[in-house]
């Protein structure tokens, strides 16, 4: 039932975009063609999508395409902020107020110098991957040294900690901080408001990650957050390498987090 739901609305996409209907599968292997295709992933770009319904009894994530490592550029920020409360509550105490400081302009701004100094605060990346484990992420690797925006994560994991932040389960972030990283989400710069939200058709809170690798002169952009479409709530996260421009990428983000969703939505 569910191949048959996404392969309709492939179909529908592929029909809108003038190009030939090519079936949409989750999971791995051959489905990561089928979703490239579908969402017209140039050829020299990788794409990944994972959806999670907050209002589906099943309460699990469905991932579109190959769920392989993807660099986090600026979407790590959300980590390392839960990763900073998680250690000031360990410690019995509030954030202090430059750590305040940085913290909002780390997700409001995608400030670099508020998340490097936040990033040395947490331990880099040996303090980050610690508190992932608390917080149920598998397959992140933090950058090393300072290099925050080159650590590796899935779709998948993402999910993870979207799902620890916005879930109605037990994690180890308190209410407090659930509510913190949540407002600061809602919040993003107007010129940063691209993405998942291209998803939503009311309210929305993310974060969005971009980078130009030196080496190929190619885009990583990512964006994850929760969405609310059709009078459901969905924690989505969208990976993606190998865009020749910055506005090619945001692009093919958005057409994959709306293909994503409205799959989701559909099953």
């Amino acid at each position: 039932m569910l191949n048959r739901t996404l392969s309709v609305v492939a179909a529908v996409v592929s029909l809108l975009a003038g190009a030939a209907p090519a079936a949409l599968a989750a999971g791995t292997g051959p489905a990561a063609a089928d979703f490239r295709t579908t969402v017209q992933a140039p050829d020299a770009a990788r794409v990944t999508a994972a959806v999670l319904d907050l209002d589906d009894t099943g309460r699990e994530p469905v991932v579109y395409g190959d769920d392989a490592p993807y660099d986090t550029a600026s979407i790590v920020k959300v980590d390392i902020l839960a990763a900073l409360l998680l250690h000031a509550h360990d410690h019995h105490r509030a954030l202090t107020a430059r750590e305040s400081a940085q913290a909002e302009v780390m997700i409001r701004d995608s400030d670099n110098d508020a998340a490097s100094a936040l990033w040395k605060a947490i331990g880099q990346a040996s303090g980050l991957e610690s508190a992932n484990k608390r917080l149920g992420l598998t397959e992140t690797t933090g950058g090393l040294g300072g290099r925050w925006g080159l650590t590796r994560t899935t779709a998948a994991d993402q999910i993870r900690l979207l799902r620890a932040i916005f879930g109605t389960g037990p994690t180890p972030l308190d209410t407090a901080a659930r509510t913190r990283i949540t407002t600061l989400m809602t919040e993003i710069s107007a010129d940063q408001s691209w993405g998942v939200s291209a998803a939503a058709d009311s309210g929305w809170a993310l974060k969005n990650g971009w980078l130009m690798r030196t080496t190929t002169k190619r885009w990583d952009i990512n964006s994850v957050g929760r969405v609310t479409a059709g009078g459901h709530h969905y924690l989505v996260a969208v990976l993606s390498n190998g865009s020749a421009t910055m506005p090619d990428g945001v692009q093919l983000v958005e057409r994959a987090a709306r293909t994503a969703v409205s799959a989701t939505a559909a099953h």
